[in-house]
């Protein structure tokens, strides 16, 4: 099978919890037209013709997970040189989302471009792009102050897609349901 460019896996917040996320992804973020507020465990997926035949294997896997608090509340950066930065979102507990992103891999195991950096995977969720260490770490700083944390309960995951056009925006495509408490 081949991987998709316009197909992921990935975590999203429920959407009453975006506002403040938007705010700052509308005036920082050159994807939010592209991408909703998401961790990505998976990209690029599988096409979005395989996703009946995957949806079995990720939902007898995530049947066995069991629902945990996410928290959002420290932003961070990743620095890609000559200037150029990602601010993202730190979700807490790292270590069930890596876990996670581990277990749905094996479904999938070509999937694991996510896990090729440097520093293998990293869940974060973007927030924007900035150029300028001063401009970052101020931004950081004023952010920081008047956060309010957002949490959620982590209970699924997404298979998202969009058209292979340049202007196509990403859609849910399949939710996947951990174990019911």
């Amino acid at each position: 099978m081949r991987k998709d460019y316009t197909s992921a896996v990935v975590i999203i917040p429920p959407e009453e919890k975006w506002e403040s996320i938007q705010e700052i992804r509308k005036i920082y973020d050159r994807n939010i037209h592209r991408w909703m507020p998401h961790i990505t465990l998976l990209y690029p997926f599988m096409p979005k013709t395989e996703y009946v035949a995957l949806e079995k294997a990720f939902s007898e896997k995530c049947r066995d997970l069991k629902p945990f608090e996410l928290s959002l509340s420290n932003f961070k950066y990743f620095s890609h040189g000559h200037q150029k930065y990602t601010l993202w979102l730190d979700p807490e507990p790292v270590d069930l989302i890596v876990n996670l992103q581990a277990e749905i891999l094996k479904i999938v195991p070509d999937c694991d471009d996510v896990n090729k950096y440097k520093n293998r995977f990293r869940p974060h969720l973007s927030v924007g792009q900035i150029k300028g260490k001063n401009k970052l770490l101020k931004m950081i700083t004023d952010f920081q102050k008047t956060w309010k944390e957002i949490k959620f309960i982590l209970d699924k995951i997404y298979f998202i897609s969009r058209e292979n056009i340049k202007t196509s925006k990403f859609e849910i495509s399949k939710q996947i349901q951990f174990k019911k408490e």
